[in-house]
């Protein structure tokens, strides 16, 4: 039986009379790495949002795991803790704390979020950018990392407290392409360690490093 990770029905979301998504469906399944394709204004962002609790939709049903989101409600604070473990959210401008070090920008959030005694986040925190490659940067401003570096870092914080999906929202947007193709590899790792990514993405050079592309257009997946 197929493992799969993440399940959208049929998400339907309207603001004010313009259709935004309409009639989303797809699977992810565990450890593929899916790039969710389609020009500006298709609906990436917004399914990725509406994955992660961040955006409200009118109808349908997303499951992470055993975690249910349904359309029309706004989910209990119960489930939306459970939600906050099951999915890691890579923001396109990365959102770093910018008077925090990188450090503490990955175990802040397992601390005062999930309850985590700060010495094991830390731990685990400096584990992250040692597996991501940046471990020399951990006392560095965000200010002070280059474009790079600050993705790995907003990288190792989406996955702090170990979820099964990752998110990442038009990673390759401020990339050079020798940085593109490290990010492809770096997921391709991740993935191989039996993690699951979605990607919104418009950029089809950086799709080839996806295990499975999806297509949508006017806010449905066509393919």
């Amino acid at each position: 039986m197929t493992d799969v990770v993440l399940r959208v029905r049929d998400v339907r979301l309207k603001r004010g009379a313009r259709q935004i998504l309409g009639g989303v469906s797809f699977d992810v399944t565990r450890g593929a790495l899916v790039a969710l394709m389609g020009p500006s204004g298709s609906g990436k962002t917004t399914v990725l949002r509406a994955i992660a609790g961040l955006e409200l939709f009118d109808s349908g049903t997303i499951a992470i795991e055993e975690v249910t989101l349904g359309g029309g409600a706004t989910a209990s604070a119960p489930t939306l803790r459970q939600l906050r473990r099951k999915v890691g959210f890579v923001f396109q401008f990365h959102h770093l704390f910018e008077h925090l070090s990188a450090l503490k920008n990955v175990w802040l959030a397992p601390v005062h979020a999930h309850g985590v005694a700060p010495a094991a986040a830390e731990a685990r925190g400096r584990e992250l950018l040692k597996t991501l490659g940046v471990e020399h940067r951990e006392q560095a401003l965000p200010r002070e990392l280059s474009g790079g570096e600050a993705q790995r870092v907003a990288i190792a914080r989406a996955l702090a407290v170990d979820p099964p999906l990752l998110l990442m929202d038009e990673p390759t947007a401020s990339l050079d392409p020798g940085r593109r193709a490290e990010l492809g590899e770096l997921l391709r790792r991740l993935t191989g360690e039996h993690r699951t990514i979605l990607v919104a993405t418009h950029d089809a050079e950086f799709a080839r490093y996806a295990t499975r592309v999806l297509r949508i257009q006017d806010g449905a997946v066509v393919g």
